[in-house]
């Protein structure tokens, strides 16, 4: 798609250099939009994507907005669960529809399961923890009646785990019928769902033009409601000085992703607010073990030697003043279990006597980094402090796309990460980073790190029915990964986001698809 193809009315956004008023039902959104890789919820695993994708797409349940602990029914009616049988029955709201017009049917769930796990992007581990795969999905799913269908699962999970792994992005409802209408060469339908939308969410997509905008307009019939606002323009602004400028002088009614000084430049000036909202956004460096290129990589010394060089007071103090916090352990502040003690500092001293002892010499690693802040500020201070401790760090800074279809294809020696937990349990992030079965893509699984005892404290924690004894076991596991992983957990967010003071209703929570348009007005 050219350019020439867009709207005249986001050309004009688009263009727009100073001064001016945007749209009246209308909310125009600057941020950096370089990392998406697809807006296909079943491939969709990118900052980016994820924010988006709750506007165009509803999923059975979904965590309550004010209180994500609890989950809510949206195109569920009801659920019964039977934690012997491992079976959710689900009544399906009988009049919900897809933007298109198709009625919801049993037949779309199962579609979008069998899809998101057959397909096996990035996000099907999620999908994974349940015991499905491609092999065994279709005898998982099976439609009652018109309105009703059983999901079973072969994993040692209780039925709360599974409606919270069903509350995920890669659980999103897909229309079968418009997605089986735009199937090539067996794909279900992924290469069109990148740039179009299938979905019942409150808005549909209008128009995606990579790296430059993404164009929504209201779905009047949505279930629950159609929006307030008649469309949204996500502009993509690479540089946060430029979001900063857009915001201020009212080219822009939203800007995301803004660095620190951006954030201090706006405190307090006229026609704008700076909201700050809770986040379970978590920064860390991984080192990719699976790297033969370089020995280091797999050497827990190393491991040991880098928690010591990393300035985490310099970065979150004095480079991020204070959008984000010093936070050492996989599970972010917020969630049920997470361990908040900090047993690291910057100590190049002590990391030089942890690398002599172990006979490392010369030592060195290429870090690959999404080229915007938070994560190039971060990588700039550990090239700066690794090198005090006698590591020299390459940086090879990249758009957001290209680091995650690098760290991906496995070929990073490190990278600076960005990591939010898919829902609302402990065991979103321990599949994640304590978990690797060789298949799928976790964390843990993209860096080689080989971890048999831990896969079976991983089965052991999420299988536990008793709350205290399961929330200690992943104390336990927290603390093994803060001293013994390729990992060095680094910080945690507080997203703030900067709005033209007209306005009113918008909704964000603490992780990164909690994301809400559907009551804005302005």
């Amino acid at each position: 798609m050219t350019k020439k193809l867009l709207p005249l009315l986001v050309l004009a956004v688009l263009s727009a250099t100073a001064n001016a008023v945007t749209p009246p039902n209308t909310l125009v959104v600057a941020q950096g939009l370089d990392d998406i890789v697809s807006l296909d919820p079943a491939e969709a695993n990118e900052l980016s994507s994820i924010q988006t994708v709750p506007s165009l797409y509803q999923r059975l349940v979904q965590p309550d907005r004010t209180n994500p602990e609890k989950i809510t029914p949206i195109l569920a009616e009801s659920w019964q669960a039977d934690a012997a049988a491992k079976t959710l029955t689900i009544k399906l709201k009988p009049d919900a529809k897809f933007a298109s017009g198709n009625p919801l049917r049993p037949e779309d769930v199962i579609f979008s399961y069998t899809r998101a796990v057959t397909l096996n992007k990035s996000p099907a581990f999620i999908l994974n923890v349940l015991g499905w795969d491609a092999s065994n999905i279709e005898s998982q799913l099976k439609k009652v009646d018109d309105h009703t269908l059983t999901l079973h699962w072969t994993a040692d999970v209780s039925p709360s785990v599974a409606l919270n792994i069903l509350s995920t992005p890669i659980a999103s409802i897909v229309d079968q019928k418009l997605v089986s209408a735009n199937v090539k060469d067996n794909d279900f339908g992924n290469a069109w769902l990148k740039m179009h939308s299938a979905g019942s969410g409150a808005f549909k997509m209008r128009v995606y033009q990579p790296h430059q905008a993404i164009v929504l307009e209201a779905n009047e019939t949505a279930p629950g409601g159609a929006p307030k606002l008649k469309s949204i323009i996500i502009k993509n602004v690479p540089d946060p000085a430029s979001r900063r400028l857009l915001i201020q002088q009212g080219d822009a009614d939203v800007a995301r992703d803004l660095g620190a000084d951006q954030i201090s430049a706006l405190e307090g000036k006229a026609g704008v607010k700076v909201l700050s909202i809770p986040s379970a956004e978590q920064n860390y460096l991984v080192f990719n073990t699976g790297n033969s290129a370089n020995p280091l990589l797999n050497n827990p010394a190393f491991w040991e030697a880098s928690r010591w060089l990393v300035d985490y007071d310099g970065i979150t103090k004095n480079l991020l003043k204070g959008q984000y916090f010093v936070h050492q352990s996989f599970l972010p502040v917020g969630l049920p279990g997470a361990l908040e003690d900090n047993p690291f500092k910057f100590d190049p001293a002590k990391a030089k006597e942890i690398l002599a002892k172990a006979g490392i010499k010369d030592a060195h690693f290429t870090l690959d980094v999404e080229n915007k802040p938070p994560f190039i500020t971060i990588a700039q201070s550990m090239q700066a402090s690794f090198a005090q401790g006698g590591v020299k760090v390459d940086l090879l800074p990249a758009a957001g796309s290209q680091v995650y279809a690098r760290v991906r294809a496995k070929q990073h020696q490190a990278a600076i990460r960005l990591w939010i937990p898919d829902y609302f349990d402990a065991h979103s992030n321990a599949s994640a980073f304590a978990w690797n079965d060789g298949k799928s893509s976790t964390v843990a699984g993209l860096n080689g790190w080989k971890i048999p005892e831990l896969n079976k404290a991983t089965l052991a924690a999420v299988a536990e029915p008793d709350p205290a004894k399961r929330l200690d076991l992943y104390k336990k596991m927290q603390e093994e990964l803060q001293h013994n992983s390729p990992y060095v957990f680094v910080d945690q967010g507080k997203t703030q986001i900067v709005v033209r003071d007209n306005v009113k209703g918008y909704q964000q929570g603490l992780n990164a698809d909690m994301v809400w348009y559907d009551n804005v007005t302005k």
